[in-house]
């Protein structure tokens, strides 16, 4: 695979053809299968060690930001849809109803947590 990104020196480079900066993902909106607004991304979740992208974090629900819950969501599970501008999941709002969610503190941020959202999407876990 070639990327497009060595020939970028502005430091203030947003995007290239491969590559994006973490606070253009944020605010991005989700749709689900039918293309419905579902929500958006509110941060990106990155492995210390490995640097690999973990989840992407979906605010869901509540009215003008409050009351949102939080959905980390793996991020093999968004695929960019250039005609919507966001990212499509294969995850439908009834499926969120089901889903693991936090709350705004660190205590939901387990291994436990962590496989349990995996598995809940049916996806391998990045650290495998």
């Amino acid at each position: 695979m070639a990327y497009d990104d060595t020939s970028k020196t502005n430091a203030d480079v947003k995007e290239t053809h491969d590559l994006i900066a973490s606070d253009k993902v944020e605010g991005t909106k989700v749709y689900d299968p039918d293309g419905e607004h579902i929500g958006s991304i509110e941060r990106v979740l990155l492995e210390k060690r490995s640097g690999k992208v973990s989840y992407a974090v979906l605010s869901f629900g509540g009215f003008l930001g409050i009351g949102n819950d939080h959905y980390p969501l793996p991020w093999t599970k968004l695929n960019y849809d250039e005609s919507l501008g966001g990212y499509r999941v294969d995850v439908t709002r009834e499926q969120l109803d089901g889903a693991p969610k936090y709350d705004n503190d660190d205590s939901f941020w387990t291994a436990d947590n962590g496989r349990r959202v995996y598995d809940y999407y049916g996806v391998a876990p990045y650290w495998i």
